[in-house]
């Protein structure tokens, strides 16, 4: 996995990165037994394969000027809309961190932990601004509660 992040962070392929989570986010739905975890690592899965083709086809469409919203709240998070590109490794990162608040096995912590990461540097990849932009709000929204 660290051999893909280098690799594709190196290329600014988020295509690589994407690819070579594949079988972390396999294992994580191996791993998980609860209800809710089965089903955050399934939609992981999913969201994962959809990025995937959104990537190699090119496919872009602006959700958040569809719907007229700006953010949308999926998982106890603010999700801000945009580009499906986007929006995919936002969605990896949310279900990533039910995992790791939900999960009771270390190796299912780490591989939630893996994917945040992960989703988080396919985001920087493919939009530097937007990272900027997710960082500076989740920073706002932490430090809000305190």
């Amino acid at each position: 996995m660290i051999i893909g992040v280098i690799w594709g962070f190196a290329a600014k392929s988020p295509l690589v990165i994407a690819i070579f989570l594949l079988p972390v986010v396999a294992y994580e739905i191996y791993r998980t037994r609860g209800q809710s975890t089965k089903m955050s690592s399934w939609f992981l899965a999913v969201v994962l394969i959809l990025e995937i083709i959104f990537i190699v086809f090119g496919i872009s469409w602006d959700l958040g000027k569809y719907l007229n919203l700006e953010y949308s709240y999926v998982g106890g998070q603010y999700v801000p809309l945009g580009d499906i590109k986007i929006l995919a490794p936002v969605l990896l990162a949310v279900f990533s961190t039910i995992l790791f608040l939900r999960t009771a096995g270390p190796y299912t912590k780490w591989l939630s932990v893996i994917i945040f990461l992960s989703a988080f540097i396919i985001i920087y990849v493919m939009s530097p601004d937007m990272f900027r932009e997710l960082l500076r709000s989740s920073v706002q929204r932490i430090f809000w509660y305190f």
